[in-house]
């Protein structure tokens, strides 16, 4: 199927459930950058990026449990693994025994305060996303 017409969305939002939302947003601030978009409430906050560039993550209460495979989930990258790595367990972070590492593996699994899992990607260069 052919669609001509523009794309006109965008990424705005990425949504991740949290059971303490003041904490999860203590973390993910702390770790990205962000800020609260509006007055946060103890069931919901929309953090933006301070710089103004890129997707907002919102949190909001869930007592869904945690998933051990997440079908979405973050990857954040950086030139320096080691010390973000570092950083964001001083933050709160915790370390996830992940048993599917491949060789070489350029990726690290954490998990957020709430259980949420991401990865911290060694990327060559600034933080950006993949080049193709």
């Amino acid at each position: 199927m052919s669609d001509n017409r523009p794309v006109t969305v965008r990424v705005g939002s990425i949504v991740m459930g949290a059971s303490d939302v003041r904490r999860a947003m203590q973390f993910w601030s702390r770790a990205l950058g962000y800020l609260p978009r509006e007055e946060p409430e103890e069931t919901w906050v929309v953090l933006t990026p301070a710089s103004g560039d890129g997707p907002n993550i919102s949190l909001g209460r869930s007592e869904t449990p945690v998933q051990d495979r997440p079908r979405v989930h973050l990857d954040l990258y950086t030139s320096d693994q080691a010390g973000e790595v570092d950083r964001l367990l001083g933050l709160g972070a915790s370390r996830v025994d992940w048993q599917d590492y491949p060789q070489a593996a350029d990726f690290v699994v954490l998990a957020d305060t709430e259980g949420n899992r991401f990865c911290v990607v060694a990327h060559g260069g600034p933080a950006q996303g993949p080049t193709t």
